[in-house]
C-alpha cells in the first residue's frame, strides 16, 4: 500500500491560504511525467532542535485580545493562533518586558517619581501586566501546554538610566546590578503567575535609539560585563535557569554578538544569539554559529508593514525568512505582533506602519487574519519543538526549501516557490518518491509519516 503526503498550499493570488490539498501519493519509483524540480529529503544528517514559531503577545496585542473581543470571539482567535488542529499552532511567544513601541502606555515594572531612586526594588511590580498579558499568555498555555516563553525589555526603568526616562540614554554604570535584579524578580514573578521562562535576552535592539518609544543603547563591551558579572551571577545565586540570549537585533552587525561571545566571563553564561530581520543577510546567523558551535541561534523579530507591499511581494519575503533562518541554524522563527488594530496600534508612535498576524478591528470588533498569520502557519502548524532540522535539497530564489523530522518520526517539508513559473516537483523522500505541482510564487507544506 502506498504512503501519503498530506499538502497545504498559499498562493499569491489568495485563493488558496494555508489549505489543505488532496493527499500526494508516496511511491517506489519515481513518476513518469516531467519535471521541472527535484527536491532529495536526507533524513540521516540532523542539524539544530527546534524550540518554536510564534511572535509576541504585546501590551497592545493583548489588549485587543482581551479587552476588545468578548469571549466567544477572543476563545476563537486563541484556538487559531495556538492549537495545532483548528489553528496553527504557535509555540514560542517572545514577551516584552515592561513597554515597548506598541503598548498602550509606557510602563516599566519598577516606575517612581522624577529623581527619585529604588536600588532594593521595593516598588517593583508586573500589577500593569495581571490586567490583559499574564491572561492572555497563560490562556495560549492552556491551548498549547508546550509553548516556550521568552522575554526581552525595551528598556530599563527610567531612574536606571543617564536619561532619568524609558525613552533614549543607557544603562547608568552604578545600575548594573540593581538591573540584574530587575531581570530575577521578573523571571520569579512570572513562574508564580504561572508562566516559566524559557530564555531571556538583554536588551532589544541594542544599537539602535528610539526617539518615541522604549530604547536603551548598550555596547557589545557593556552587554558582556552586564551578564557576565551581574545578570548571569544573579540567575545562578537564585536558582534561575532560563537561558540568557545575547544581541536581539540585525543580521548587519554580526561583531556585536562575537564580541560579547569572546568574553569568557559572559559566555559562560550566554546560550546563543538572537537575531533580527532588518538589516544583513541569514548567512550572518551560521557566521557566528560556526565560530561558536556550542552556541545556539534564535531568530526572534520579523515584522510585517506597508514597508514591503502585501500580497505577494511580503508573502515571498516571509516564506524566504521562514526558509532561510532555520537552514542558518535558527531554531525559532518569531514575528512582531500578535495583533493589532485597523490602525496598526495601539501605540506610542506618531506613525504606525506594522502588522500583525490577525487585525482586530477596534471599532467594529471584526477580525482579519493577515498574510504574516498564513505565512507562520506554514512552519508553526507542522514541525514540533523537539523537531530537528533534517538535510534537503535546495535552490537559491528558485525553488528553495527546508526539511524537518519531527519527534514523533514525521517528515515536514516547506516549498516556497520563488519563480512565477508553474513547477513540478519530485521529492525523494528517502523511501520513495512524490511529486507535486506548485503554482508561481507559492508555497506549500507537505508532511508524511
Amino acid at each position: 500500500m502506498s504512503q501519503l503526503a498530506e499538502a497545504w498550499l498559499s498562493t499569491i493570488d489568495q485563493s488558496q491560504q494555508l489549505q489543505r490539498q488532496n493527499e500526494i501519493e508516496i511511491a517506489d519509483f519515481p513518476s513518469v511525467q516531467e519535471v521541472t524540480d527535484r527536491i532529495q529529503v536526507d533524513g540521516r544528517t540532523k542539524y539544530q532542535e527546534m524550540d518554536g514559531f510564534g511572535a509576541s503577545f504585546t501590551d497592545a496585542s493583548a489588549y485587543l485580545v482581551y479587552r476588545v473581543l468578548d469571549d466567544e470571539a477572543r476563545e476563537q482567535v486563541m484556538k487559531r493562533l495556538f492549537d495545532p488542529v483548528e489553528g496553527i499552532g504557535i509555540s514560542f511567544v517572545r514577551q516584552v518586558m515592561g513597554a515597548s513601541d506598541y503598548t498602550t502606555r509606557i510602563y516599566s515594572y519598577n516606575d517612581l517619581p522624577d529623581g527619585e531612586e529604588d536600588f532594593e526594588l521595593t516598588h517593583f511590580s508586573i500589577d500593569h501586566d495581571r490586567e490583559y498579558i499574564i491572561p492572555a499568555v497563560l490562556d495560549a498555555l492552556r491551548i498549547n501546554p508546550a509553548i516556550k516563553v521568552m522575554a526581552s525589555p525595551w528598556s530599563a526603568p527610567g531612574w536606571m538610566k543617564t536619561t532619568g526616562h524609558m525613552i533614549k540614554g543607557k544603562l547608568r554604570r552604578e545600575c548594573y546590578s540593581v538591573y540584574a535584579q530587575y531581570f530575577v524578580k521578573f523571571v520569579q514573578a512570572y513562574e508564580e503567575a504561572g508562566i516559566p521562562i524559557y530564555a531571556v535576552s538583554v536588551q532589544n535592539e541594542p544599537g539602535y535609539e528610539p526617539k518615541e518609544y522604549p530604547g536603551m543603547l548598550v555596547s557589545a563591551a557593556e552587554e558582556a560585563d552586564f551578564i557576565g558579572n551581574h545578570l548571569g551571577p544573579a540567575f545562578e545565586q537564585a536558582g534561575i535557569t532560563a537561558k540568557i540570549l545575547c544581541y536581539d537585533h540585525n543580521w548587519d552587525v554580526p561583531l556585536h554578538p562575537l564580541t560579547v561571545l569572546s568574553d569568557s566571563a559572559a559566555s559562560r553564561y550566554v546560550s546563543g544569539v538572537a537575531w533580527h530581520v532588518y538589516g544583513g543577510e541569514h548567512e550572518a546567523m551560521s557566521r557566528v554559529q560556526e565560530a561558536y558551535p556550542d552556541k545556539g541561534v534564535w531568530f526572534t523579530e520579523a515584522s510585517g508593514g506597508s514597508w514591503i507591499p502585501p500580497f505577494r511581494t511580503a508573502f515571498l519575503d516571509q516564506m524566504k525568512h521562514v526558509v532561510r533562518t532555520t537552514r542558518n541554524w535558527s531554531k525559532s522563527v518569531v514575528w512582531w505582533n500578535i495583533a493589532l488594530d485597523e490602525h496598526n496600534g495601539p501605540t506610542v508612535l506618531s506613525n504606525s506602519t506594522c502588522r500583525g498576524l490577525v487585525q482586530i478591528n477596534q471599532e467594529n470588533h471584526t477580525v482579519k487574519y493577515e498574510l504574516d498569520y498564513y505565512t507562520m502557519g506554514h512552519i508553526s502548524k507542522f514541525v514540533k519543538s523537539g523537531a530537528h532540522r533534517i538535510g534537503s535539497t535546495t535552490s537559491r530564489d528558485q525553488l528553495e526549501s527546508v526539511a524537518f523530522r519531527n519527534p514523533d518520526g514525521s517528515t515536514v517539508l516547506i516549498l516556497s516557490n520563488r519563480t512565477e513559473q508553474e513547477k513540478t516537483v519530485e521529492i525523494n523522500t528517502g523511501k520513495g518518491y512524490a511529486t507535486c505541482t506548485l503554482p508561481g510564487d507559492a508555497a506549500v507544506t507537505l508532511v508524511w509519516a
